[in-house]
């Protein structure tokens, strides 16, 4: 398996620090507001990695934070008239209902910022004490040209960065470019005691603290958006070595930007969409497949269309699994000798496992894993279509192979729920069971009313019903058994 490194900017063999264990850290949201697609790619993407990871038999320990403490939270917080922690709290809470609708795995450890001050306090402490720190007057900074390897993960020089890069005015610092860690406390902003007086950590350092706590140095896999490179992840790495004396973090995995009309998707253009929002037009796994339609580290163009053909791609699949859950619930023991169809059918289901494994073992190539999951549901087509009402069935043995193998698939992209007694899919998983079950009754009740049009050669009510039907999303199929529908 081949990760590419953002620190050596090249694809390199995943080699864990333990043997058969990978420990992961993601940086996750500031909660001040509802999560937007921006946010989410990395949610999902982090989330199917680990999913791979598990897959090939790794024990993952993963990370992911909540910021809590923030100017932004703060800035909010005040527009609205509520406490920093109570409006934080209450966007975590909104946050995991968006997580979960897109079908992303609970951490390990979801740590706050506001419950680790002392962590970063010591962190602090230890980085003061080892000249790699300064205090001026209650507020703390880390002075970057004291650490030699600044800039290794963004490439660049501290000099080119110093002239690229929008740095706060702030006389009382050594340098332009030196970092905050901890921020002296303002009247009616959120204050903790320290050794420099009230305040708050600042950005970098909570994620260091957080890290460095659950973890340890060397951990294996650092993640996150393509945006954290610099200055975030950079300050992270310079902070955290120069306390431990040792590498932060073995491989940096950044996912690419999602654009809007090929523009960075950003608060500050206006352009920005929230998750909450598109899952009102799409559901959740559609929302997922989506996002891993196209490689992580490449850019992603937003728009409705592209929303709507992922759900058109999803139709395929569900169709294609669907008709194979039909067909196993028809077999019966006689079914099924073995042949060269068999034969055939077999060695498909067994490339097709070798092409998926191929395509995330290259760097985690969703796009391809995708590709491959098509090629299954159209190899179940081809063989289901080869057998006739009456005549010899399929083989139940490689329909249960073909079943397992859809749902190995979906496991490691996560787009569809399984039933955990089963370890089947799940479709349709958005329609409530009781609703569901009238939806049922209603279709038959039409088919119904149409094989009764059919009986009186009213030809024309039969085929409005069945045109009606499908545009609806439900298929008649007209057999000597009788109507068969699906949706």
């Amino acid at each position: 398996m081949e990760v590419y490194n953002t620190l050596t900017r090249q694809k390199e063999k995943l080699e864990p620090g333990q043997p058969g264990r990978v420990s992961m850290y993601v940086c996750g949201p500031t909660t001040y507001n509802y999560i937007h697609l921006g946010n989410a790619r990395p949610l999902v993407v982090f989330d199917t990695v680990r999913r791979y990871l598990l897959y090939k038999g790794y024990k993952v320990t993963y990370i992911q934070n909540f910021t809590d403490v923030d100017d932004k939270i703060i800035k909010r917080a005040g527009e609205e008239g509520e406490e920093p922690l109570d409006l934080a709290q209450r966007y975590i809470n909104e946050y995991f209902t968006d997580a979960d609708a897109l079908h992303v795995m609970r951490a390990d450890k979801h740590p706050k910022v506001s419950e680790h001050i002392t962590e970063i306090i010591e962190l602090i402490q230890k980085l003061i004490a080892d000249g790699y720190a300064y205090n001026v007057d209650g507020d703390v900074f880390f002075e970057v040209r004291k650490f030699p390897g600044y800039g290794k993960l963004s490439g660049r020089s501290l000099d080119e960065m110093q002239a690229g890069a929008r740095v706060e005015v702030n006389e009382i610092k050594r340098d332009p470019m030196d970092f905050a860690l901890w921020k002296k406390a303002k009247p009616g902003e959120p204050s903790w005691p320290s050794p420099w007086g009230d305040g708050r950590p600042g950005w970098h350092i909570e994620c260091s603290a957080m890290a460095l706590k659950y973890l340890g140095s060397g951990f294996d896999i650092h993640g996150g958006g393509y945006d954290l490179i610099f200055p975030h992840h950079e300050n992270e790495i310079a902070q955290s070595e120069a306390a431990a004396k040792k590498p932060f973090a073995r491989y940096w995995m950044h996912n690419g930007f999602i654009t809007v009309n090929k523009e960075k998707m950003s608060k500050s253009l206006g352009n920005f969409f929230l998750v909450r929002e598109i899952l009102d037009k799409f559901p959740g796994e559609v929302v997922r497949f989506y996002l891993l339609s196209t490689h992580y580290r490449s850019p992603l163009d937003f728009d409705d269309e592209k929303l709507a053909a992922s759900q058109r791609g999803l139709e395929r699949l569900k169709n294609s699994y669907a008709r194979l859950s039909e067909a196993l619930a028809g077999t019966g023991a006689d079914d099924g000798a073995a042949g060269e169809e068999e034969r055939q059918f077999a060695l498909k289901l067994d490339q097709l496992k070798e092409s998926f494994e191929a395509a995330m073992d290259d760097d985690f190539n969703t796009a391809l894993a995708i590709a491959v999951w098509f090629d299954l549901a159209k190899e179940i087509n081809v063989y289901l279509n080869k057998f006739s009402p009456g005549g010899p069935g399929a083989s139940p043995e490689l329909l249960k192979q073909a079943e397992k193998l859809f749902a190995v698939f979906n496991r490691v992209l996560g787009v569809f729920k399984e039933d955990p007694s089963t370890g089947r899919v799940v479709l349709n998983e958005n329609e409530d069971s009781g609703n569901n079950d009238l939806v049922d009754k209603l279709i038959e009740l039409i088919v119904d009313i149409r094989q009764q049009a059919r009986k009186k050669k009213d030809w024309d009510t039969a085929d409005a019903i069945r045109d009606g039907l499908k545009e609806l999303g439900i298929t008649l199929q007209d057999t000597p058994q009788g109507v068969k529908w699906k949706k």
